[in-house]
C-alpha cells in the first residue's frame, strides 16, 4: 500500500506541487517567525554581552522614569568596607548631526550620550577604540563605529550635539569634536553612543544631585556578591545587581520586547496554516472523490478500511514532510525579506547572522506534519468507509452526510458570536476585548460549518454579475453551486483573509478619523511645532516656546507640551504640563472647579477623580517615581492641590500638571516638549508666520512646523506605515487563498473531465470552456470576497469600541477600499482561473469521453 500511495503522488505532479505549496508557505511563516526574533535575540544578547563587565556590584534606580541615584549614596557606598572602586555613571537622549548639519535619523534606535571614565579609574572594562583617543576635555566626544557610519563623520570633525533637555535660555547646540571612534563588539542598528568627558556629561545629563547609576569594584579578596548583598541592606529602594544579573535584566527585558513581535508574527503565520490547512482539506476530499474507483477497487481485490486510509495518510505524511522541510528553508528567506523589509522602515533595529535553532526545526516539521495528516485523516476515513460497489457504480458520488446539522450549529454559533460581540462592545478594556474576541471566534466557526448552505443563495443572487455571459455565465454559476462543500471550503481561506483586511482597514480609518476630530475640535492653534515619529523618546528643546515668542511678532499664544508620569497610589497615570497658556492653544471642557495652575496645583481627569472620589479643592498626594533619601528606600510624594477636574481627553491623558510640579517630579533626561503649539494673532499673515516659525526652529534638530492639516496627515502617515507592515504579513494569507482556489479548479477540472470532453464534443469551443472556469473561479472569489468583508465590518466594529477609552473613539469604514476588495476579488478570481481554464479548454473530447 505505501508503494500505491507513493506511485499516485508521482503520477499526479501538478495536484502533488500544489498541495505542497499551501504546506509550504503555512510552515515558513512559522518558521521566519522564529528564525527573525532568534536572530533579533542572539544580536541583542552580543549587544549586552559586554555590558557591565568587570562590575562586583551595580546600584542603579528600580524605576525607569527616577531621577537617578542621588550623590549622598554615592559619598556612602564609597565608605562601606570592601569597596575598592566607585564609578558613577550620567547619561541622556540626545540628537547628533551629521557632517553636513542635518540630524542624524536612528529610526527606533537610541541615540544616547554617557560619562566616559579613564580606563585607571574605571570599573567596568574600557571601550576599544579602532581610531583616535577618548574624550580628555570638555567639548570632545568618542562616537561608536556604526554612529559614525551613519553620520559620515570621522576623527578631527567638528559638529554639534542638542540635549533637548537641557534647560530654556542654553545654548541651542554644543560644538564638540570627534576625538576617536570605539568599537561595539555586535552589530547594533541605527544606535548611535557618544562619550562624554566625566564632568561635561554630568552638566548636559543630570542634576547637581544625582548620578544614573553607579558601577562598585570590590576591594581584592572580599567577595562580589557577599558586598552585593550588604550594599543592598544600606542603600533599600534601588536596585542592587552584580554584573550577570545587570547583563540577564537587560537580556530578559529585550526578551519581554522580542516576545511581543514573536506573537505577533506567529499570530499571522498561524492564520496563514489555518488558510493552508483548509486549502489541505479541501485538497484531500477532492483527491479521495476523483479516487472513489480506484479505491473501490483496492477493496474489491482485497484491502481492507485500514490499508485503504493508510494510503490516503501515506500520502499526506510525505507531502507533509517534503513540504515543511521546503517550509523551513522559505522560513530563513523569509526572515530575511522580514528584516530587510523593516530596515527599508529605517526602524533602527541590530542585525545579524540569520539564527536557526533546533527548537525552530522541530517545531516547523511538527506543525507541518501535524496539519497536513490531519486535514487528510478525515477524507481517508470517509474513503476507507464507501463499500466498494457502490463506489465502483457511482462514479463521482459525492461524499459527506447531509447540510442540515452544520447548519443549524453554524446558525446557532453565529447567534452566540454576535450576542458575544454585542456584549463586549459596550465596554472597553481587556474583558471586553476579550468578549468580542470570544464572539469573532463563534462567528468565524458559524461561517466555517453555515457556508455550504449560505454559498447556495449567495451564489445564486450574485448570478447576475455572469447574466450577460448566457449560458456560459449560467453554466459557470451551477458548476459554482453544484458543490456547496467544496465552493465554501474554497472561498473560506479568502474570507479569512479579507475579514482580517477589512477589520484593520477599518482600525487604520478609524484611528485617522478619531485624529481629525481630535485636532479639529481640540487644537486651536494655526501652527504645531513637531518632531518625526522616531524622535518621541527624545522630544523637542524647551527652549524653543520662548524662542518662538522672541522671534515671530504674528505668534499671540505659543505653548509648549510636555509629557510627564507619576503615580496616583500604587496606579501609573500619565499626563502634561504646559509651558504656556494652556486655554489659548487646546479645547476642552471643566466640570469642577478653575483651569488655572498655580504653585502646586493639577488638574484631573473625570475618571481619575472618580476613581479616588476626588473634588476640586482637595489636597492629595502623589507618588512620584523618585526615591526618597528619608524613607528608607520608599519613593517620594508630593503634595499637591486639585485646582479642577476636566471632561476625559486624550489631550490630557490623565492630569495636567503645573510648571513648578513638572520640574519637582519629572528627571532632567525626560524634561522636554512633544509638542509646541502656537496660535496667530487676529489678521496675522499665517504664510509670514509660518517662514519666522522655520527660521526660529531651523537650529533645532528634528523640528517641523505644520499646519493643522499636515499634522493631521503627519499622524495618518505614521498609521500607514504601521498598517502597510499589517498588510503585507496578510498578503501571505491572501496568497494561500489565490493559490487554494487555483487548486481547487485545477483539481475540479480533473473531476469533471468527462463533462468537459461531452461539451466539447457537442460543439463548446475552447473560449467557451475558459470562460466558464474563469466566471465560476470569479463567483467564489466575491463570494469569500463578501462573506470576509461583512464579518471584518462587524468584528472591526466590536474591537474597535473596546478601544475608545483609548482615544479610539470614531468608527469609520473604507467603503472605497473595501469595494475595491470585491472588484480585486473578482480579478484575482480571474487569474486564479487562468491555468486551470486553459487545461480545462485542452481535454481531448473523445479520449474524455472514453476516459474511466
Amino acid at each position: 500500500m505505501r508503494k500505491v500511495a507513493l506511485r499516485n503522488l508521482a503520477a499526479h505532479k501538478v495536484r502533488l506541487a500544489l498541495t505542497l505549496l499551501s504546506v509550504v508557505l503555512g510552515t515558513a511563516f512559522i518558521a521566519g517567525s522564529f528564525v527573525f526574533t532568534d536572530t533579533l535575540q542572539r544580536t541583542f544578547d552580543g549587544i549586552f554581552a559586554n555590558e557591565a563587565k568587570g562590575v562586583d556590584v551595580r546600584i542603579s534606580p528600580k524605576e525607569m522614569r527616577s531621577f537617578g541615584v542621588p550623590l549622598a549614596v554615592v559619598d556612602q557606598v564609597t565608605k562601606t568596607e570592601g569597596v575598592r572602586a566607585v564609578e558613577p555613571s550620567v547619561n541622556g537622549p540626545l540628537v547628533l548631526l551629521d557632517a553636513k548639519g542635518k540630524a542624524v535619523q536612528t529610526g527606533g534606535a537610541p541615540s544616547w550620550g554617557e560619562s566616559y571614565t579613564p580606563p585607571e579609574q574605571a570599573v567596568a572594562e574600557p571601550e576599544r577604540f579602532i581610531a583616535g583617543a577618548p574624550p580628555a576635555a570638555p567639548g570632545e566626544v568618542a562616537l561608536n563605529s556604526g554612529g559614525a557610519e551613519r553620520a559620515g563623520l570621522k576623527v578631527g570633525d567638528r559638529t554639534k550635539v542638542q540635549i533637548p533637555s537641557r534647560a530654556a535660555g542654553s545654548s541651542e547646540a554644543i560644538e564638540v569634536t570627534i576625538s576617536g571612534i570605539y568599537q561595539i563588539p555586535s552589530e547594533t542598528g541605527g544606535f548611535i553612543g557618544l562619550l562624554f568627558e566625566g564632568k561635561q556629561a554630568r552638566e548636559l545629563f543630570s542634576d547637581p544631585t544625582h548620578v544614573a547609576y553607579i558601577d562598585v569594584a570590590a576591594a581584592p579578596g572580599v567577595d562580589g556578591d557577599a558586598l552585593r548583598d550588604k550594599i543592598a541592606k544600606d542603600v533599600p529602594g534601588f536596585k542592587v545587581q552584580n554584573g550577570e544579573q545587570v547583563r540577564a535584566d537587560m537580556k530578559a527585558q529585550v526578551s519581554q520586547a522580542l516576545n511581543f513581535i514573536n506573537y505577533f508574527l506567529l499570530a499571522f503565520g498561524a492564520i496563514a496554516l489555518i488558510v493552508g490547512t483548509f486549502i489541505i482539506y479541501n485538497t484531500f476530499s477532492m483527491i479521495v472523490a476523483q479516487r472513489l474507483r480506484e479505491l473501490a477497487l483496492l477493496r474489491a481485490v482485497g484491502a481492507s478500511r485500514a490499508q485503504v486510509g493508510r494510503t490516503v495518510v501515506v500520502e499526506a505524511l510525505v507531502i507533509g514532510l517534503i513540504g515543511s522541510v521546503l517550509g523551513l528553508a522559505g522560513g530563513v528567506g523569509l526572515a530575511f525579506g522580514l528584516s530587510a523589509l523593516l530596515n527599508a522602515f529605517d526602524l533602527g533595529l541590530p542585525t545579524g547572522t540569520l539564527t536557526v535553532l533546533p527548537r525552530t526545526i522541530i517545531v516547523g516539521l511538527l506543525v507541518g506534519l501535524v496539519v497536513t495528516v490531519v486535514s487528510a485523516y478525515a477524507p481517508a476515513r470517509r474513503a476507507a468507509k464507501i463499500p466498494p460497489v457502490e463506489a465502483m457504480r457511482e462514479e463521482f458520488k459525492s461524499l459527506g452526510e447531509s447540510l442540515r446539522v452544520r447548519t443549524l450549529v453554524g446558525a446557532v454559533l453565529a447567534v452566540v458570536g454576535v450576542v458575544l460581540v454585542a456584549i463586549g462592545a459596550q465596554g472597553t478594556g481587556g474583558n471586553a476585548a476579550l468578549t468580542v474576541g470570544f464572539g469573532a471566534l463563534a462567528l468565524i466557526l458559524a461561517v466555517l460549518l453555515a457556508a455550504p448552505a449560505l454559498s447556495r443563495p449567495v451564489l445564486g443572487a450574485l448570478g447576475v454579475l455572469v447574466r450577460p455571459f448566457g449560458p456560459i455565465g449560467r453554466m459557470a454559476r451551477n458548476n459554482a453551486v453544484r458543490n456547496p462543500r467544496r465552493t465554501a471550503a474554497t472561498a473560506f481561506a479568502l474570507t479569512l483573509g479579507l475579514m482580517l483586511v477589512s477589520a484593520i482597514g477599518m482600525l487604520g480609518a478609524s484611528a485617522k478619523a478619531s485624529v481629525g476630530v481630535l485636532v479639529d475640535k481640540g487644537v486651536k492653534a494655526d501652527y504645531v511645532v513637531a518632531g518625526p515619529s522616531q524622535s518621541q523618546l527624545i522630544g523637542l528643546s524647551l527652549e524653543i516656546p520662548a524662542k518662538v515668542r522672541a522671534s515671530v511678532p504674528e505668534a499671540e499664544s505659543v505653548v509648549g507640551i510636555r509629557g510627564t508620569a507619576v503615580r496616583f497610589g500604587e496606579d501609573q497615570a500619565n499626563g502634561i504640563s504646559p509651558d504656556g497658556d494652556l486655554r489659548s492653544a487646546l479645547n476642552y471642557t471643566m466640570l469642577e472647579g478653575t483651569d488655572t495652575l498655580g504653585t502646586g496645583s493639577i488638574l484631573v481627569s473625570k475618571d481619575e477623580a472618580d476613581e479616588h472620589r476626588w473634588r476640586a479643592g482637595q489636597q492629595i498626594e502623589l507618588t512620584t517615581y523618585d526615591i526618597d533619601p528619608a524613607s528608607q528606600g520608599k519613593p517620594r510624594k508630593v503634595p499637591v492641590t486639585i485646582a479642577g477636574v476636566f471632561e476625559d481627553t486624550p489631550l490630557f491623558n490623565d492630569f495636567v500638571l503645573s510648571p513648578d510640579l513638572f520640574a519637582q517630579v519629572t528627571p532632567r533626561n525626560f524634561q522636554n516638549n512633544f509638542l509646541v503649539l502656537v496660535t496667530a494673532r487676529p489678521g496675522a499673515d499665517l504664510s509670514a508666520m509660518r517662514t519666522g516659525l522655520e527660521a526660529a526652529t531651523e537650529n533645532f534638530a528634528l523640528t517641523q512646523v505644520q499646519d493643522r492639516e499636515q499634522f493631521k496627515g503627519a499622524q495618518g502617515q505614521q498609521i500607514n506605515t504601521m498598517l502597510a507592515i499589517l498588510y503585507g504579513l496578510l498578503a501571505l494569507a491572501v496568497v494561500i487563498a489565490i493559490l487554494g482556489i487555483m487548486n481547487t479548479l485545477a483539481l475540479s477540472v480533473v473531476e469533471r473531465r468527462r463533462e468537459i470532453g461531452m461539451l466539447r464534443a457537442v460543439g463548446t469551443e475552447r473560449a467557451q470552456i475558459r470562460r466558464t472556469i474563469y466566471l465560476e473561479s470569479a463567483l467564489i472569489a466575491v463570494f469569500g470576497a463578501i462573506v470576509g468583508v461583512i464579518l471584518g465590518i462587524g468584528l472591526g466594529y466590536g474591537f474597535l469600541r473596546t478601544l475608545s477609552d483609548l482615544g479610539l473613539d470614531q468608527i469609520a469604514i473604507p467603503w472605497t477600499q473595501l469595494v475595491l476588495v470585491l472588484v480585486s476579488s473578482g480579478v484575482v478570481g480571474v487569474l486564479a482561473a487562468l491555468w486551470p481554464g486553459i487545461r480545462a479548454a485542452r481535454t481531448p473530447p473523445l479520449a474524455a469521453i472514453a476516459d474511466l
